[in-house]
């Protein structure tokens, strides 16, 4: 087994999922090809990086607070080209849709070794195991006290106290 390409390739998705949960869509990007292929469902497919990043940005935009947290990683290597399953929990947060969910999935991702020494993702897509929805009017004690894009991220329904902390209800 190629240890470095392992660690690349764990570095790879740990930087997919952070550059994904603070927004920043060029890093974001940079970690796939520009053929990448995406299936989340059979109702999320995409076939391109633009047509990814497009839908990412439009949906997980600073209205939407998410974590993504990936661990378990099977990672096998075949030359230039790799293959890695991953398990998922993710949280995602939507106070403008009254929402939260909280759900586990195993991604399934293809790399390619770049001709620049990097390793990028060419597809990745997950199959739930489980997804929760909950109606934030079901949780009276939630609150957001904290949300890296501020004012971005407040919605309708949402109040900020004096405090800079964020009550929804």
């Amino acid at each position: 087994m190629d240890s470095d390409a392992v660690a690349a390739i764990s570095r790879l998705k740990f930087r997919y999922l952070r550059s994904l949960d603070t927004k920043s869509w060029d890093e974001f990007a940079d970690t796939m090809i520009p053929e990448v292929t995406a299936t989340y469902s059979e109702y999320l497919q995409f076939e391109s990086r633009d047509a990814f990043m497009a839908f990412m940005r439009n949906t997980l935009g600073p209205h939407v607070v998410t974590e993504h947290r990936c661990d378990h990683p099977e990672i096998d290597i075949d030359g230039d080209t790799a293959t890695g399953t991953w398990y998922l929990a993710d949280t995602v947060l939507i106070p403008g849709h009254n929402m939260l969910l909280h759900g586990a999935a195993f991604y399934t991702d293809r790399y390619v070794l770049c001709e620049d020494g990097r390793w990028r993702i060419a597809h990745t897509g997950y199959e739930r195991t489980y997804e929760v929805v909950l109606s934030l009017s079901d949780l009276p004690s939630l609150r957001l006290t904290s949300s890296r894009w501020g004012l971005q991220a407040r919605e309708p329904g949402m109040t900020i106290d004096d405090d800079a902390t964020g009550t929804m209800g």
